[in-house]
């Protein structure tokens, strides 16, 4: 989440009268994440959130994001709901860009998380697998390989070195690597892509949100599974954290166990994992408009955690359990 475009008082207050929500008391821009401009809303009524659409978003898409969070809702999983407008539309557009409201979760995302708050969260991204199941709509990962690959291009090894030395080789040498090993005869399903701690709300050691689902698509399951080890299972200095590892993989296979093939996979895609928030994060670091109300973030995390995945291999995958 971030905020690009700057909306006055009353393009807000017209915004919100085409709902039936109530008047609008208030909006305050949210300037966590990178990909679109978002704002609380309160009105007389209740708090939403609002969500202007930016970059990396195809408007054809959207109806694919925003039918998924309604179905999941309905199948009781921890997701917000879609408000639709006065006309029953899921979004509208202001100033040619689509802006869609979403219902308010309460809760707390979690910096340092504890044991059971992480295999609250696995059990949960399992839960999210199988309740869309039977979700018909479909989408490609348009962040996937190809895409790193022409972010990364598109950085130069000028712009990586800016951002670390180190950097130009390792992407080369690893992307190498993974056009050679990436699975890709694993089971499919629709995926979050993109569950990092500020994605997920918590009361306590509980799931009470799982929010941001703009990367979802249909990939393999299990990569989903190393893009959240990917981003809860290291510390503020990239140390890996074993028992919160073990507590999310235990969650998950709680709920959903791995098949051998599945768990084999795991060291690869998660340099895949790293790979592509590494991608977009030196993208972000060279391109972000300086006036934007955005935090930039460090690419080389996820440089630090490819290097972790390649050495350390499966044992940085403990306590899953494995289909018989």
């Amino acid at each position: 989440m971030a905020v690009y475009t700057h909306l006055s008082a009353e393009k807000l207050g017209e915004l919100i009268h085409a709902y039936d929500v109530g008047d609008l008391i208030s909006a305050k821009g949210i300037a966590e994440g990178v990909s679109n401009s978002n704002w609380l809303i309160e009105t007389t009524r209740d708090r939403y959130i609002l969500t202007m659409y930016e970059t990396r978003l195809d408007l054809k898409d959207l109806p694919y994001f925003l039918g998924l969070l309604d179905h999941l809702a309905a199948k009781g999983s921890p997701v917000p709901r879609t408000i639709h407008d006065r006309e029953g539309a899921a979004y509208r557009m202001l100033d040619g860009k689509a802006v869609a409201l979403i219902e308010f979760m309460s809760g707390v995302s979690i910096g340092t998380p504890e044991p059971q708050q992480a295999r609250a969260v696995g059990a949960a991204l399992a839960g999210l697998h199988k309740d869309s199941a039977d979700f018909e709509p479909s989408r490609d990962n348009t962040m996937g390989l190809s895409a790193w690959r022409e972010l990364l291009e598109d950085c130069g090894r000028q712009g990586l070195a800016s951002i670390d030395p180190t950097l130009p080789d390792l992407v080369s040498e690893k992307l190498s690597f993974l056009d050679d090993n990436w699975p890709r005869q694993l089971p499919q399903s629709v995926i979050h892509a993109d569950l990092f701690p500020d994605n997920v709300l918590m009361r306590g050691n509980e799931v009470s949100g799982l929010i941001d689902f703009y990367f979802a698509c249909n990939d393999t399951t299990v990569y989903d599974l190393a893009v959240t080890h990917a981003a809860w299972c290291f510390d503020d200095d990239d140390q890996f954290q074993p028992d919160i590892a073990a507590a999310l993989l235990e969650g998950y296979s709680s709920q959903r166990p791995l098949s051998a093939a599945e768990y084999d996979a795991l060291p690869v895609l998660g340099q895949g994992a790293a790979m592509r928030f590494l991608s977009t994060r030196a993208y972000d670091w060279l391109n972000t408009p300086a006036d934007a109300m955005v935090t930039r973030k460090d690419p080389m995390a996820f440089a630090r955690r490819l290097n972790f995945y390649a050495e350390t291999g499966s044992a940085a995958f403990p306590g899953c359990k494995v289909q018989s």
